[in-house]
């Protein structure tokens, strides 16, 4: 579905059903019992907008687009959903491979094109029919009977969905169509190409960040009730524009150049979030993503609980020789850069770290990567060879890790891995925490001003929950810069933050060209391990085009070619 077909079908859609409602309602009247049926499965736009309940479900289903609910109107908490199935967007970086390719090996291989676009094609047709259905709604809730105040919490949450859904788009394609409020119309004239101007990419920052400025106010401080979860809040507000304008003041959002007052913006956008005193750090790293409801700690999320299924993380990322399927598999250059448990860098060149390379490492590292050794489900993991049962050697050797490790983070260990069909996922899906706030802080101020103690108190508490030394004493700006950026890289690791920074730094071209390494274990007959670096995905190639995604070709030729397709495609 391109754009243009986005908006009309959706149009189309509602006069359908209008006209079939009308011939229902034709025959029945002749013949009352002939069709004495009510549709369970759609609902009409004249029922949305006469019955205030159908329309709050309405405007709570665009953080999900399918929302399960009983009669009073509870259901499975709101929230965006994740977008992909199997391959995470950390399997586009130097982060993880996905094991059976789930159509990420062509962005890493630099073979994106507006022809194939591979997981990354979903953003610019999910985000526009969003935008066009929150339209929809802001330009019919004044039809809808409801109290003042139940209209404007609703108008709130509608234009943070809608700036959440530019926020997609400005960060995967850079300059956006601006539609502001309008909803297109069947007969509407798209030949003068005002529904496919590109802005600039400043213009569409500001005006989401205008846009999530208006509404804050007007959004709850907290949830009252575990059903409300998932929906905007005015952390969620604040948080969001925080991540925004923390872009907008970077390399590629600049053209390289460094603006003092955008870097200033940045870090008080963050600081307004700290200064709620809602949010701290949860305790527990490895806990934080597996808990089933919020955390001092979440700001914004999509919860799952016993009613609402979502991809089967156990198997899809499981060791083959637990039954798994290998799935989103972290890289040796990740695991390279957990630093040793007391703050000195890992080196392969050091004999003792070679030696017993998963010994005294970050905690993090525990809490996110499964390596040869590791504690998990009532045994080792065995990754060796001959005779590992995580390896080539072992059960379902097709889903054997092709890097030598194993994706630990978000992973439950009391859901099953084989045969999990049927049994729910209760992992939340974290959009927005404190940690990233944080970061996000320290990024900016020490950009704008250079490392203060705010900068160290930032980064050093999240370092403490870890369980790390504090940062030296005495960095200067760009020594900070390296340890902050290290530090996003560790804490956020697939959290879907990696794809987005190094390109905003302008370092992809270093960091995706090189090798997806991984790791070939040897065992002797004496039990010593021989440890070699493979290469686990050939041809990684980054080029300066893929800083941002391509237009898909079917959106370029809806439009008569009248959207501009972004440089070099």
């Amino acid at each position: 579905m391109n754009f243009k077909m986005t908006f009309m079908k959706i149009i189309r859609n509602y006069k359908i059903w209008m006209l079939a409602a009308l011939i229902t309602f034709i025959v029945t009247s002749c013949d009352k019992d002939y069709l004495d049926i009510t549709p369970t499965d759609r609902v009409s736009d004249v029922s949305i907008l006469s019955d205030s309940t159908l329309f709050k479900a309405y405007v709570i289903n665009r953080y999900l687009g399918v929302r399960l609910t009983n009669k009073e109107g509870e259901g499975t908490p709101p929230g965006f959903g994740r977008g992909f199935e199997y391959g995470m967007w950390s399997s586009l970086t130097d982060e993880s491979i996905y094991n059976n390719d789930d159509d990420t090996w062509l962005i890493q291989q630099g073979l994106l094109s507006p022809e194939n676009t591979g997981i990354a094609g979903t953003f610019w047709k999910r985000s526009y029919r969003s935008i066009r259905e929150v339209n929809y709604a802001l330009n019919h809730i004044e039809d809808v009977e409801m109290s003042a105040a139940g209209k404007k919490l609703l108008k709130a949450e509608l234009r943070f969905i809608r700036a959440f859904r530019y926020q997609d788009l400005i960060r995967n394609y850079g300059e956006v169509v601006l539609v502001g409020d309008n909803v297109p119309e069947l007969g509407d004239d798209f030949t003068e190409g005002s529904f496919f101007k590109r802005s600039p990419i400043a213009d569409g920052i500001n005006y989401v960040v205008s846009e999530l400025d208006a509404i804050a106010p007007d959004l709850p401080r907290e949830h009252s009730t575990s059903w409300e979860l998932g929906r905007a809040t005015k952390g969620a507000a604040l948080a969001l524009k925080s991540r925004l304008l923390l872009y907008a003041a970077s390399p590629l959002y600049t053209g390289g150049t460094s603006d003092a007052q955008k870097w200033d913006e940045a870090a008080k956008a963050a600081q307004d979030v700290i200064d709620m005193g809602l949010y701290s750090l949860y305790p527990d790293y490895g806990e934080l993503f597996l808990e089933e409801g919020s955390t001092s700690e979440t700001i914004f999320a999509r919860y799952y609980n016993l009613s609402a299924l979502h991809t089967h993380l156990e198997i899809a990322n499981g060791p083959n020789g637990y039954g798994g399927w290998g799935g989103n598999l972290p890289l040796q250059n990740l695991v390279d850069d957990y630093e040793m448990a007391d703050g000195s860098t890992f080196s392969w060149d050091n004999p003792a770290m070679a030696q017993a390379p998963y010994q005294n490492r970050d905690p993090r590292f525990y809490e996110t990567i499964l390596y040869n050794g590791a504690s998990y489900r009532g045994r080792e993991v065995e990754t060796f060879v001959p005779g590992g049962l995580d390896s080539k050697d072992g059960p379902d050797n097709w889903n054997t890790s092709k890097t030598g490790y194993y994706l630990k983070k978000f992973i439950n260990e009391d859901l099953p891995i084989r045969n999990p069909w049927g049994v729910a996922g209760t992992q939340n899906w974290i959009y927005f925490r404190y940690a990233e706030i944080l970061l996000n802080y320290a990024e900016a101020k020490n950009e704008a001003s250079g490392p203060d103690q705010s900068v160290y108190d930032a980064i050093n508490s999240i370092r403490t929950r870890a369980g790390m030394p504090l940062l030296p004493e005495g960095l200067d700006q760009n020594q900070m810069r390296a340890r902050i950026r290290h530090e996003r890289r560790i804490e956020l690791a697939f959290e879907e933050h990696r794809y987005y920074d190094v390109r905003r730094w302008k370092i992809a071209e270093q960091t995706e060209n090189e090798a997806a390494q991984g790791i070939s274990i040897t065992k002797s007959d004496s039990g010593d391990f021989t440890y070699n670096i493979i290469t686990a995905l050939e041809g990684k190639r980054f080029e300066e085009q893929h800083y941002w995604l391509p237009i898909p070709r079917e959106e370029i030729l809806a439009s008569d070619n009248k959207l501009e397709q972004n440089p070099y495609y």
